[in-house]
């Protein structure tokens, strides 16, 4: 396994971030999306649009060089800006980007457990996700306590109580 650490996200992670989420949207290398179609739609950009806003928290994995391998970060939404994870006013909604080949190395479950840690830290009782059924990743949701609360068109709500 390559060695890697987790670090707070800070305000001037916003590039990483923005590669993560096009990590995120690209899981599917059958279907990637060019780095600006990706940032340009609305209904992605909207998960990293002034970061580090009020509310805002998540952690950045780095290798044993200081290079960003992977993020994991959370965003509150209001009803009338939902994310595609929305459950409720209130309930953080996480994104999670790894690099390709950094995946299946414990990146993804060590981001989304200190996430975890943090949100907790917080005060917030749950975190919610949305993930496409075909992911891969849904299987690390689950084996971490994600539970599908809804489900549309190919993809599933999920949540975890973090408290």
């Amino acid at each position: 396994m390559n060695a890697f650490h987790i670090r707070p996200a800070v305000p001037g992670d916003a590039r990483v971030l923005a590669d993560m989420l096009v990590e995120a949207a690209n899981w599917n290398p059958v279907r990637t999306r060019p780095r600006v179609t990706v940032l340009d739609d609305p209904s992605v950009r909207h998960y990293i649009a002034g970061w580090q806003r009020p509310g805002d928290f998540g952690c950045v994995a780095e290798d044993a060089h200081g290079v960003p391998v992977g993020a994991a970060w959370a965003r509150l939404f209001s009803p009338s800006d939902p994310g595609y994870g929305f459950v409720a006013a209130g309930v953080p909604e996480l994104t999670l980007g790894v690099y390709p080949q950094w995946r299946a190395q414990g990146v993804g479950r060590a981001l989304l457990r200190e996430l975890a840690r943090a949100a907790a830290a917080r005060g917030h009782a749950r975190l919610s996700l949305s993930v496409e059924r075909s992911n891969f990743a849904q299987r690390l949701y689950v084996s971490e306590g994600y539970v599908t609360v809804a489900s549309g068109e190919g993809s599933d709500t999920m949540v975890r109580t973090v408290r």
